[in-house]
């Protein structure tokens, strides 16, 4: 099981909760979970060069995970990924990093859990333990020093935290229609063959074509089927649509 470290100012551990992979879904919690742990999201964040988190890891120009930016502006945060091979671009990531396998990591090896509740209950006890400790060239502990200098540097979080979606690039079919997790949801005819992206959460599908959202649909449960809605439809083909089996 992969645990997830992040470190920001003075407060240099924030090692939390332990997550079972590296996926979009599971990086995307981790980040919402350290803001609310912090009660506030950060001017930035650095982060390094992972597939969930950058999608063109080009050394001037990265290109970010779309659900990522997303949710760095749903929190008001900007976010800078590191160079590839340059780790002095994120140093206090890899002494924080150094700091959870010393006093936390190390001390959980020989332990064995059998559910994640229980492995993120034995982080959480010695991370406040870690963060609680008297540091020697400060005469503080990190969380004092996180209440006092870092903590009122804070942005505020929004009202709801950030609810996960992903997004897909995906063409409009002859029949007006997209395809999403084995289902097919309608979008205006007139954009057939255009490229569109569908934003897809636990709830909803929503389609954008240049930035402008053109349909929101329900998420289906039942696959090889279709949703569509009859503005999006020909008026022919709407037409024929109402007609009935005896006709």
């Amino acid at each position: 099981m992969k645990l997830f470290v992040a470190a920001m100012g003075a407060f240099e551990l924030h090692l939390r909760r332990g997550l079972p992979s590296e996926s979009l879904a599971d990086w995307i919690r981790a980040h919402v979970n350290l803001f609310t742990f912090l009660s506030g999201a950060p001017t930035f964040v650095v982060c390094d060069n992972l597939k969930a988190a950058v999608s063109n890891p080009d050394r001037y120009d990265p290109g970010l995970n779309r659900t990522y930016a997303e949710m760095a502006s749903h929190y008001g945060t900007a976010i800078l990924a590191a160079r590839p091979r340059r780790p002095k671009d994120k140093a206090k990531v890899e002494v924080a990093v150094q700091i959870a396998q010393r006093w936390i990591l190390a001390r959980l090896r020989n332990q064995r859990f059998f559910s994640r509740a229980e492995l993120n209950a034995a982080i959480k006890t010695l991370v406040d333990e870690l963060n609680a400790r008297q540091m020697r060239g400060f005469g503080s502990s990190r969380a004092e020093l996180f209440a006092e200098l870092d903590k009122p540097k804070l942005t505020p979080l929004p009202d709801q935290p950030y609810a996960f979606a992903r997004w897909k690039r995906c063409r409009l079919a002859p029949d007006y229609h997209v395809e999403v997790d084995g289902h097919w949801y309608s979008a205006p005819y007139r954009l057939i063959g255009e490229l569109v992206d569908a934003r897809i959460d636990d709830r909803t599908v929503e389609i954008f074509h240049k930035g402008q959202r053109i349909a929101s649909h329900a998420r289906a449960p039942n696959r090889r089927g279709h949703t569509t809605i009859a503005d999006h439809m020909p008026s022919a083909h709407r037409r024929y649509g109402e007609w009935t089996p005896p006709r």
